[in-house]
């Protein structure tokens, strides 16, 4: 009996309510229909149970090995997506401020303008950001005088509604107002999970990253296209890149390679590049002869340097393998054969150079460099995995923007190898 004189319902299992019969409950409590690889913060009443032997009483606070690492890779996407959204919410606090600030601020003055700027439908979120900021002076929580206005209170979703609102204000210095607020919806999904800590999922945080990297581009704030500056650097990569020296990415295989890093954003605009390998498939299979003639006359020099088809080494590489026997020759014979017809067609054959070495092979790497920055694509060989199914690295070198050990980093090391190599080599006529 209760004290409001009502009587509660018993606690066996049974009942209705009770542990078998609530929502997702399965009979002794223990939950179903949780998705795979959810994490458990407290353990049901048979977990307890269990953990403690017949007849413990009490929560099961421990939590698994498995439990950890989930949690781990929830706070590491949280962080990763946290990074691009405070990137976004800078840059569009920014562009709202330097648009809108000369329009109210010499009428309303101060702080006010931001409340003018809102008008009658923003005015409940805008002195809720008021409000915020009064709460943040009392407590000292405003450590930079530079955030002490009402402008650095908003949110994501604010700053979009005063663009929204005053599109024609920023109509001359943005194209298209549909992509902005494309990617702003899809970076809403992921605020709203992070926000609340709850789980973020691998397919929406690389959506997210997308959306971001687009919509700073779209603002200015962006580094431009991949094959004009070699893979753009992300906000990860900015503040922890230095911790793996020129490592930017590593990848299982080529073909999960070639998914996020295009042959053509890869070799599209480069000033230099220089390859050496057996058969060169990446470039020779995956970027055509008409692309490789247009980016020779663009301005770039190409040296390649294969392993010689007719050499010992192809032999054992086949054996290796399990290739009968001329097969692996044959295709690097091939590709030979194809970068000579592309070097027939240039008007200056000299910018295009082929040599083979007759060594044994130990790697292949794809070093391109731009104007303003390089990257590299390095495999080293395995016994019995082909090129396309061997890990793959991808390096940062040369350039801005670029990790302070890079000077010590493995681009310098595989560019090193190429010039040893090519010093030791023969050229193809």
């Amino acid at each position: 009996m209760s004290s409001g004189g009502l009587e509660l319902p018993p606690g066996d299992s049974s009942h209705e309510g009770g542990p078998a019969d609530a929502p997702g409950g399965a009979p002794g409590g223990a939950p179903t229909g949780i998705a795979a690889g959810a994490v458990s913060l407290a353990g049901g009443p048979a977990e307890a149970g269990s953990a403690g032997g017949p007849g413990s009483a009490g929560a099961e606070l421990d939590w698994s090995a498995e439990a950890w690492s989930e949690v781990r890779t929830r706070a590491q996407r949280a962080g990763r997506a946290y990074i691009w959204l405070n990137l976004i919410e800078q840059r569009l606090r920014s562009v709202v401020g330097a648009v809108l600030r000369p329009i109210y601020e010499p009428v309303h003055g101060g702080d006010d303008w931001v409340v003018a700027a809102a008008g009658p439908a923003g005015q409940e979120w805008v002195q809720r950001a008021v409000a915020v900021r009064e709460v943040s002076r009392r407590k000292g929580y405003l450590l930079d005088s530079a955030d002490d206005n009402v402008l650095s209170f908003l949110t994501l979703p604010q700053l979009r509604e005063l663009m929204v609102q005053h599109w024609p204000c920023f109509e001359p210095y943005f194209d298209d107002r549909r992509e902005i607020e494309l990617a702003l919806d899809e970076l809403e999904v992921t605020r709203n999970v992070v926000s609340r800590n709850r789980a973020l999922s691998r397919p929406v945080l690389e959506q997210a990253e997308r959306a971001s990297a687009r919509l700073l581009e779209v603002l200015g704030g962006g580094a431009g296209s991949p094959s004009a500056d070699r893979l753009p650097i992300d906000a990860v990569e900015d503040l922890v890149g230095d911790r793996y020296a020129d490592v930017i990415s590593v990848h299982p295989d080529r073909v999960r390679l070639q998914r996020q890093l295009p042959a053509e954003d890869l070799f599209g605009g480069a000033r230099r590049l220089d390859a050496i390998g057996i058969g060169l498939n990446l470039l020779v299979q995956n970027f055509s002869g008409r692309r490789l003639v247009r980016l020779t006359e663009a301005g770039c020099r190409v040296r390649l340097l294969f392993l010689n088809p007719a050499s010992s080494a192809v032999k054992r590489r086949e054996r290796e393998l399990g290739l009968r026997k001329g097969e692996l020759s044959r295709s690097v014979e091939m590709n030979i054969l194809h970068v000579r017809r592309v070097r027939a067609g240039l008007r200056d054959p000299s910018r295009f150079e082929i040599h083979v070495f007759d060594e044994t092979p130990r790697f292949t790497a794809y070093l391109v460099e731009g104007n303003s920055s390089g990257i590299a694509v390095v495999q080293s060989y395995l016994r019995r995995a082909r090129g396309m199914e061997s890990p793959v690295l991808v390096l940062r070198g040369g350039g801005r923007g670029v990790p302070k050990d890079a000077d010590h980093g493995l681009f310098a090391t595989y560019r090193e190898e190429f010039e040893s190599m090519w010093e030791d080599s023969r050229p193809v006529s």
